[in-house]
């Protein structure tokens, strides 16, 4: 197994963990092996007091050999569990705390410039 595929596995398994389930909602791991790109999916309980919702709990994929976290609004942030799981904090970005890829044009990863 080379480096970019051990990255992928690492990257979709510890973002599939926050699949585990919820007291008031329910939990989609949503995985595009195509984009190497790894969500999971909360849609709220019809009866919780907030109305029913669905909210991308946590997003991130692999370009290179970088991690980019497009979205996490855990309390046990993503890259704290990458970093656990061995990857080192300088191959992974915080595209949402306004971290940018060094070096890449952000359209090269995705990023939207307008």
């Amino acid at each position: 197994m080379d480096r970019i595929d051990e990255l992928t596995g690492i990257v979709r398994r510890e973002v599939e963990d926050y699949a585990s389930g919820s007291w008031n909602a329910t939990m989609h791991p949503i995985s595009d092996e195509e984009r190497q790109s790894y969500a999971v999916i909360t849609v709220t309980d019809r009866n919780h007091v907030q109305p029913f919702r669905t909210l991308v709990t946590v997003m991130a994929r692999v370009v290179g050999d970088t991690v980019i976290i497009d979205g996490d609004i855990t309390d046990r942030p993503l890259v704290n569990e990458l970093v656990r799981a061995g990857i080192p904090r300088e191959k992974i970005v915080l595209l949402y705390a306004g971290e940018q890829v060094p070096g890449q044009d952000q359209q090269d990863i995705g990023v939207s410039t307008t």
